[in-house]
């Protein structure tokens, strides 16, 4: 009987649980495992898979310790049977129609059912597998030859370990499995009849368990930490150290040079410090944000600092680690995006702290936007609205204003108010309020950030946000940037796209060549049926700003086509006019683009 070769794609990646090392289960006594092939150090298991099928590997996602009573065997061994091995009722019917296969694969320790076996109150105990006269099964050529595949094949699909039962069908683990997981290096357990596989799953489940709340309260303590860290007088200094200890390595801001700008935790040794300084070069230089290496049992993980700014030098932080400590890397990544705040000012590319705080409080005091321009040192500035995707890689401890600002490398982020609409790119006198099924969309501002940033700043797609962008306007034109920002982020969501940017009309445009008061009063006569029902108004400007699109304008308001379809045929019937002919389409645009660009009163 012939069997699949080993199949040679490499182990898959295991799965995201805390791993638990083999040697914590075979210290249970209540499991009774006990280990008969294979390495016995720094075996890792991250949750546990039951299957009699002759190929599991399908069903192997990597890092699992595979369970099986050996039902597949039979088949394989070339004879009738298996001396000493008896094969339960409705064997043959499990392995035809699947009904054998154990856990689900989605959870880490789903359960199996107990096998049958000795009862433990008749002082019956299995068999000893390395007594003299006991057999698992008939060693034929077959069956070493099907064994050894098995066992490759499971190697290569990336599990940790076999666990093999004894009872209800064997009676020992067959010697060729023994011999194949020490060919192979796969760590063989044996599980005593009286061990459930049940048990050795719920084992694993409650370790995994209590791992990962370990890891959950080392995360808080080390955000904790590092914010404590950044509040004090020396932040830089103070979060390095503060990485390095939670971390449990070595971290260090370094230029695209190599040259240090500052280190805490133990020094690792010259060779990683060459790869930390390449990894430096690397996102320093224009490249990717963050970028890894591992060498010498050691992790390396690099990060672009993003608070620096154009014609400064980039600085990345370089944190080195161990290997098996993922929750360093979340921590890492928390105090990149601190330490792209802490060390954005110093650049001198970003507007003096002190200038804002001034320009705050004339404007509190009273003073015209217009008035407080010369202190923010820029003349002209660039609104951004975002949100944050839902496939962002960034750490879910990490606030999203902060990680936003570290992004675009400013200080000028804040939620969108939710009391204030943003969907409407109307005149405030047209639309004053939103009715609150507006509000719950996607455009309502909830989970949205604006940002400021001076108009010389150049702002590109970021991984994990939705960005819509306005164009550079001096200070007294911000609220109608504010509104373009709103527009053209509407419009990125709808078309699933990363970044769009409002465009304004050119200076030969067709609003050229009607005076602004003119189109002013014609746009608000001609909307004027509209103005009792904000949400037609919104839902109007949407759908022809998505040219019609059912379904983008249903996106973009967070409502379902059919109320857009019947909001539109409402309008239409408002307005008496037909919305399928392209001049009125064009003609409520202008009216629209007309009372957008308007500025609401002071």
């Amino acid at each position: 009987m012939s069997h699949p070769a080993p199949r040679p794609s490499a182990p898959a990646a295991p799965p995201p649980t805390p791993p638990v090392p083999l040697a914590g289960l075979l210290a249970r006594t209540d499991l009774g495992l006990r280990q008969l092939a294979g390495p016995r150090e720094g075996i890792a298991i991250h949750w546990v898979h039951t299957s009699e099928m002759a190929d599991p590997v399908p069903y192997l996602l990597g890092g699992e310790m595979l369970l099986t009573a050996g039902v597949h065997l039979a088949a394989a061994s070339g004879v009738e049977g298996l001396e000493g091995a008896e094969r339960p009722a409705g064997a043959e019917e499990a392995e035809g129609t699947g009904e054998a296969e154990g856990a689900d694969t989605g959870s880490p320790a789903s359960p199996a059912g107990p096998r049958s076996g000795p009862d433990p109150a008749s002082g019956v105990s299995a068999p000893d597998a390395s007594a003299p006269g006991v057999a698992a099964a008939v060693s034929t050529p077959a069956l070493d030859a099907y064994l050894d595949g098995y066992v490759a094949r499971t190697v290569a699909a990336g599990a940790a370990a076999l666990g093999f039962g004894i009872a209800p069908v064997h009676d020992a683990v067959p010697p060729a499995l023994v011999a194949a997981c020490d060919r192979h290096g796969l760590p063989l357990v044996e599980v005593p009849a009286a061990t459930p596989f049940a048990a050795v799953e719920t084992a694993v489940w409650q370790a995994v368990t209590a791992a990962r709340h370990r890891e959950l309260t080392r995360l808080s303590e080390a955000q904790r930490a590092l914010a404590a860290a950044a509040a004090r007088p020396d932040p830089g200094p103070s979060v390095l150290r503060a990485l390095a200890r939670h971390a449990h390595g070595w971290a260090a801001l370094l230029a695209p040079d190599g040259t240090e700008h500052g280190s805490a935790g133990p020094r690792p040794a010259p060779s990683c410090r060459s790869a930390a300084a390449r990894l430096a070069r690397v996102v320093g230089a224009g490249g990717p944000s963050s970028a890894t290496d591992t060498l010498a049992g050691t992790h390396l993980t690099a990060y672009a600092l993003t608070g620096r700014g154009p014609g400064h030098e980039a600085l990345a932080l370089v944190v080195a680690a161990d290997p098996g400590n993922p929750p360093a890397r979340t921590i890492a990544g928390a105090a990149a995006v601190l330490l792209s705040l802490i060390t954005g000012p110093a650049t001198g590319s970003a507007p003096a702290d002190p200038g804002h705080s001034a320009a705050l409080v004339q404007l509190l005091l009273g003073a015209r936007p217009a008035d407080t321009a010369p202190l923010l040192g820029h003349p002209r500035w660039t609104v951004v609205h975002a949100r944050r995707r839902r496939d962002s890689t960034e750490s879910p401890a990490t606030p999203a204003a902060t990680a936003l600002a570290a992004a675009l490398g400013t200080h000028l982020v804040a939620p969108y108010p939710d009391p204030v609409p943003s969907v409407p790119d109307t005149a405030p006198d047209i639309a004053p309020d939103l009715t609150p099924d507006v509000r719950t969309g996607p455009d309502s501002g909830q989970g949205t950030l604006r940002a400021l940033l001076p108009a010389d700043r150049d702002v590109t797609a970021r991984p994990g946000w939705t960005l819509g962008v306005s164009e550079p306007v001096p200070v007294a034109e911000l609220p109608a940037a504010d509104r373009h920002a709103a527009s053209a982020l509407r419009r990125a969501l709808a078309r699933r796209v990363p970044l769009v940017r409002h465009r304004a009309p050119g200076p030969h445009g067709i609003t050229s060549l009607v005076a602004p008061g003119e189109a002013r009063r014609h746009a608000q006569a001609l909307l004027t049926p509209l103005r009792a029902s904000p949400p037609l108004l919104t839902t109007l400007h949407n759908w022809l700003s998505l040219h019609g699109s059912w379904d983008r304008t249903a996106t973009a308001l967070g409502i379902h086509r059919n109320t857009v379809r019947q909001r539109i045929t409402r309008i239409s019937a408002l307005l008496d006019t037909d919305l399928d002919d392209p001049d009125v389409r064009m003609e409520l645009w202008f009216a629209l683009r007309t009372l957008d660009r308007g500025t609401p009163p002071a």
